[in-house]
């Protein structure tokens, strides 16, 4: 058994991915192995995968017609011999420190998954930058240095980074939970996040950054394209699994908010020649929700009303266009509420200050 078992699922990589695995071949911890799982690449990924193999015993590659990254790792995990995994992407990187760092702390606290930061490169503008989705600085904050679980946090489980590449996993405890990446889907990380998260009872934040992840236009969950469908589907197999883990009561106003806020937004970021697409199946989901009376009004009551008002547009519009309308009508009529109550504000807060004793005092001093 070596220590840390590396997971790369591998597609059209070539130009990063010598990068990428030198940086794991080269860590201060070198008691392990790199499983990369080449998923159908058109270019030439996989001659160089057997080339590094060649070169260095710890580097096994595999090959599958393509199928997915969720696949890829699936594939993976149980032919991984490590007392812990780590799934890298092919095309970030890793500082060479990372894993003896991981290695000692989820040894010393004996721990099912470590937590950790990361910041991005953006690659058009070589700008290094960091986002709240992966310093989760709230949830670092609450919890501090102590060990905790999904149970500690409450709906700060919703601010933590779903990505694999922010855990550093007990490999037992992997394949106890019988923990599963969604196949053929992108965002198939957050199925196997929400199985992995309701089932772990000691997890750690290491408040480090120690990854870059690296933002391009080849990135899946960048593109906007005909993939951003299946945000809808995996929106539903997140459910799913909150039912399984018999937490969807406990979280219905955060799985509400995703199931529309964050749907919609996904909308709104896909390229406009797929958003019909998109639409009709946000339409199907949503239809499908109004079908059960009284599930949909436990889940309707659970949305704010921001979200309540999309939700009635996707119901209420006959088609596509018929939504493009209502959705700009509503987002105009949104934008003019809140121009009109900021304008009462500042007119009340203007009020208050012209009315005051200091103002009144100081009226002379002004006018000179």
């Amino acid at each position: 058994m070596v220590k840390v078992s590396v997971i790369i699922p591998v597609y059209n990589a070539e130009k990063y991915l010598e990068e990428s695995i030198d940086g794991i071949l080269n860590q201060t911890l070198d008691d392990l192995e790199v499983l990369c799982v080449d998923d159908g690449s058109t270019d030439r990924s996989l001659e160089i995968l057997k080339e590094i193999s060649a070169k260095d015993e710890r580097v096994k590659y595999f090959h599958q017609e393509n199928r997915g990254g969720g696949a890829a790792r699936n594939v993976a995990i149980p032919k991984a011999s490590g007392k812990y995994i780590y799934f890298m992407d092919a095309d970030d990187i890793l500082e060479t420190t990372a894993l003896k760092e991981f290695w000692d702390i989820a040894e010393e606290k004996e721990l099912d998954f470590l937590l950790f930061q990361a910041t991005n490169y953006a690659e058009d503008t070589g700008e290094y930058y960091e986002t709240e989705d992966y310093t989760m600085a709230e949830l670092a904050e609450e919890v501090g240095d102590k060990i905790f679980s999904y149970e500690d946090i409450g709906d700060l489980l919703f601010k933590m980074s779903v990505t694999p590449w922010s855990k550093f996993y007990n490999r037992e405890f992997v394949i106890k939970s019988g923990a599963q990446f969604a196949e053929g889907l992108i965002f198939h990380d957050n199925i196997f996040f929400f199985d992995i998260i309701f089932q772990a009872k000691r997890i750690y934040f290491y408040k480090k950054c120690l990854y870059t992840r690296r933002r391009h236009s080849a990135s899946s969950t960048g593109a906007g394209d005909l993939r951003f469908v299946d945000f809808v589907t995996i929106s539903d197999m997140i459910w799913e699994k909150c039912f399984k883990h018999d937490v969807f009561d406990r979280f219905i106003k955060e799985l509400a908010f995703k199931k529309v806020n964050k749907v919609y937004a996904r909308y709104k970021g896909i390229k406009d020649e797929f958003k019909p697409n998109y639409y009709e199946a946000m339409k199907k989901d949503y239809e499908r929700i109004a079908s059960d009376e009284r599930f949909c009004k436990f889940f309707y009551d659970a949305l704010n009303n921001n979200d309540k008002r999309i939700f009635k547009v996707v119901l209420k519009s006959k088609d596509f266009d018929d939504f493009k309308l209502l959705i700009k009508n509503y987002e105009l009529t949104r934008d003019n509420e809140w121009l009109t109550n900021e304008n009462l504000r500042l007119n009340k807060l203007n009020s208050q200050l012209t009315n005051s004793n200091s103002w009144q005092m100081t009226k002379k001093l002004r006018r000179n």
